[in-house]
């Protein structure tokens, strides 16, 4: 184990353990090292110095104001597909499809 892990096999072993997974051994410690390592990346990344003027965008190089798309207007349509659509499934109720229950136990 590496000394900088900020997540320990403790801690890991409690996420499986929240996120109800069945991990091997083998495949945990995979897991928890390779968590560690996109922590390690993400805090290499957030102490990198950006310039307060830098713009915030998605890529990382900001779309000139004359090159950049304009906002698409919201329509709605009806589509004429949505009733075949319904009467294909064996069993509807105010146009939702009914499907059946699924057997399950509850996670304690």
């Amino acid at each position: 184990m590496n000394p900088d892990d900020e997540i320990t096999p403790e801690i890991f072993a409690h996420l499986v353990h929240l996120a109800e997974l069945e991990l091997g051994p083998d495949e945990a410690e995979y897991l928890r090292r390779q968590l560690n390592s996109q922590l390690r990346a993400i805090h290499e990344m957030a102490s990198i110095q950006v310039d307060s003027e830098t713009p915030i965008t998605s890529h990382g190089v900001p779309y000139p104001p004359p090159a950049r798309p304009p906002l698409r207007e919201d329509e709605t349509r009806s589509d004429d597909e949505a009733d075949a659509i319904l009467g294909q499934t064996p069993e509807t109720e105010s146009r939702y499809i009914v499907v059946p229950d699924i057997p399950h136990t509850d996670l304690t």
